[in-house]
């Protein structure tokens, strides 16, 4: 009797064992990653966590945990970095840990998708500290994106002044752009997104909503400009016709501008951006709208004339924000390629090119960290990527040995 009992529990315990759910699989066969708070509570403990990729392996690291929805980083060359929360918080990192940066004005309005946003350094950021960010200016009723300089010393910002706002206040909370990037001629890249509510505004050339700008670093108007001299457009505009870019890069060897956008429902585009050029939002878009899933044009698959095509059309979408372009000898067989983070694709999109066609794409991290906002390549050529959440983080991507 006692022998039947004991097999009868054996027999118990292995069938709850069989029972038991296994851990997802990706479809290479190799386990998913664990949630993300699961990667934060282990970062102190687990020196990286090693992925397999198509052509070689890497390892995935967190640098930083504990930040309020960190918008974007730049490195600073002493080895620190600085990261924006959109709540309003700049904070700087390095072996220390992590600081608070004084200094900010008092007017950023943090509401939705609102707050502080992008944040780089000036090219000769080593002579004169300036540092370049973005932020939601106005009010709980309305706000304009904004942009700003301040001279870091130390943990604070000095002689911060505002170098330009967007011509018009509107609703808050939603879609307003942000990136900045720095041309090889010194001018500074800013984008406005459409701000939401009012869609057509992309088309208007004399609203900065739904356009990419072209600034000079104290804020004024570079006379090469595409349409300087035209009564009837905003001089700052450099194209227009965009939704809501969050990812935006200068080619560091052939000055070409690439921007990921995001769409409505699908829609997402990367795009090559070209000076004067309409990119076709919303008269042309393969994303549907969110209220009644109709198509923005009566013919998804084709162009319009005047209006420039995506050279991706990501649908469903990948909520496109930040894009890094992989350069130096750190990821050999990644060298060329444009990595472009996913908010609600919760991942790192690899798009290879031959020339200026995309042959190739590989998705990277996925579901590991959460909802990427930004990705850059640091200064060794390692990758870093910000995750968007209430206990986003710093990761750090770098080959495996």
């Amino acid at each position: 009797m006692t022998d039947l009992r004991t097999w009868i529990l054996v027999a118990v315990a292995l069938g709850l064992l069989a029972c038991t759910p296994e851990a997802p699989r990706s479809p290479d066969g190799t386990s998913e990653a664990p949630a993300p708070e699961a990667i934060e509570s282990a970062a102190a403990a687990d020196p990286g966590r090693r992925v397999n990729t198509e052509y070689a392996g890497i390892v995935l690291h967190q640098v930083a945990a504990g930040l309020e929805h960190p918008w974007a980083i730049a490195f600073l060359p002493d080895g620190g970095m600085l990261v924006t929360e959109r709540p309003g918080r700049l904070k700087r990192i390095d072996d220390e840990g992590t600081t608070e940066v004084a200094g900010l004005p008092d007017d950023i309005v943090a509401i939705n998708q609102g707050g502080l946003m992008d944040v780089v350094l000036h090219p000769a950021f080593a002579e004169n500290a300036w540092v370049y960010l973005t932020y939601s200016k106005g009010t709980p009723e309305a706000t304009a994106t904004t942009l700003i300089r301040g001279r870091l010393e130390g943990d604070a910002l000095l002689d911060v002044e505002e170098l330009f706002t967007q011509d018009r206040m509107s609703d808050p909370g939603r879609h307003y752009g942000s990136r900045l990037a720095f041309m090889p001629d010194g001018t500074l890249l800013m984008s406005i997104g459409d701000r939401g509510v009012d869609p057509p505004r992309a088309q208007d050339l004399g609203d900065h909503a739904g356009s990419l700008l072209r600034l000079n670093d104290d804020g004024s108007v570079p006379a090469d400009n595409p349409f300087v001299g035209r009564d009837d457009v905003l001089p700052e505009i450099y194209s227009y016709g965009h939704r809501n870019i969050q990812g935006l890069i200068v080619h560091p060897e052939t000055g070409a501008i690439w921007a990921t956008e995001h769409g409505p429902r699908g829609g997402d585009e990367l795009n090559l951006v070209k000076p004067g050029q309409n990119y076709g939002w919303p008269v042309v878009s393969r994303g549907r709208n969110y209220r009644t899933e109709d198509t923005y044009f009566e013919d998804t698959q084709r162009s319009k004339e005047g209006m420039v095509d995506p050279v991706i059309d990501w649908t469903p979408s990948l909520a496109a924000s930040g894009l890094a372009y992989v350069d130096g000898e750190r990821f050999p067989r990644w060298k060329g390629n444009l990595l472009a983070g996913g908010l609600r694709a919760e991942q790192v999109r690899r798009v290879v090119f031959d020339g200026d066609e995309v042959v190739h794409e590989e998705e990277l991290i996925r579901g590991m960290v959460g909802r990427v906002r930004d990705v850059r390549i640091g200064p060794g050529g390692d990758i870093y990527v910000l995750t968007d959440q209430r206990d986003g983080g710093v990761y750090r991507i770098e080959p495996a040995g």
